[in-house]
């Protein structure tokens, strides 16, 4: 089944916040393929996008007619946990500042990204798109959820009291080129890559992994979630937001034994169970994105090998 195309952006003036990292690069290469008239883009140096002056100055300025929003603070679990001010007030400021200032120069359509991060802790699984707000949040991520729900109400507000045309896609855990491997404050794929990779480099057998290792995620390429996110850029025009995952999932045990297979470390698990195992499941259902008409087309396997290499030969030589 494929959607229409309601929002066409070949000649389109576009504008991607946050276009160094991880999402926000995807969503460039595949924006490529589009044959957009331009795309924006900006470093943090030339625009602090926590600073409405400047925003609203950089937007006034470009113009544009899409805006993406991937632009965020983020971090796992001990990022999160650690700076809850920095987490809460910079991805408030983001959010608030590039939506304001879209509306006012007149941004024909824009999308904002979330997280899976924004439902409940224990919401029903898979989760719904109206789980959100139906109860308390994973305490070691509220911040950052927070000031995500608040991205996704603002562009509904906006939508509801002017009829901008803003949307929301709620990507699950993304990982692939571009990642943030840091050995304290990098998200679960890249985190065991790296430490898979250093105990194979060093001669060392096993891996240990947080927790008990029972806990489920599910995963999704960021190259998939770029292309998702142009889907609906293309062919969505509602308030409410839409997940965009893989509609499958794996334990933390089984996913560090994947990434132990890709990076060749032979060996067991180990567990340290002293440190958090956060949200029990998070499995965001898919329904809606696949009634629509897409679907992921990057295996679990394909991507971690792919992540892997990325790794080797943008991260590995410069970390050792």
């Amino acid at each position: 089944m494929a959607s229409n195309v309601i929002y066409p952006l070949e000649g389109k003036r576009i504008y991607v916040a946050g276009h160094r990292g991880m999402v926000g690069s995807a969503i460039v290469r595949r924006l490529a393929r589009e044959n957009p008239g331009e795309i924006y883009t900006a470093t943090r140096q030339e625009v602090d996008l926590t600073n409405q002056a400047a925003t609203t100055a950089w937007m006034e300025k470009i113009r544009p007619e899409a805006v993406f929003i991937p632009a965020a603070k983020v971090g796992g679990i001990y990022a999160n946990d650690t700076y809850p001010a920095e987490f809460l007030y910079d991805n408030l400021m983001i959010a608030s500042n590039l939506i304001h200032a879209a509306h006012g120069v007149g941004v024909e359509k824009l999308i904002f990204l979330g997280s899976s991060c924004i439902y409940p802790k224990f919401a029903e699984q898979p989760i719904q798109e109206d789980s959100l707000l139906t109860g308390a949040l994973e305490p070691t991520n509220e911040w950052y959820a927070i000031a995500k729900i608040a991205g996704i109400k603002l562009c509904q507000a906006y939508r509801k009291q002017y009829g901008d045309d803003f949307i929301s896609g709620m990507p699950t855990n993304l990982y692939g080129p571009g990642d943030n491997f840091h050995p304290e404050n990098s998200h679960v794929i890249p985190g065991l890559i790296g430490k898979a990779h250093r105990a194979r480099v060093a001669g060392e057998r096993g891996l240990e992994i947080w927790g008990t290792g029972t806990p489920r995620r599910e995963f999704l390429h960021v190259d998939d979630c770029a292309d998702a996110i142009v889907f609906l850029m293309k062919t969505y025009s509602e308030a409410g937001h839409v997940n965009v995952g893989s509609g499958e999932d794996l334990t933390i045990a089984s996913l560090a034994q994947e990434i132990m297979q890709v990076v060749g470390l032979e060996g067991e698990l180990r567990h340290d169970t002293s440190k958090p195992d956060g949200t029990p499941r998070k499995l965001m259902a898919a329904d809606r994105l696949r009634a629509m008409g897409w679907s992921p087309k990057i295996g679990l396997r394909e991507g971690l090998e792919d992540a892997y290499g990325w790794y080797l030969e943008h991260v590995a030589d410069k970390a050792a």
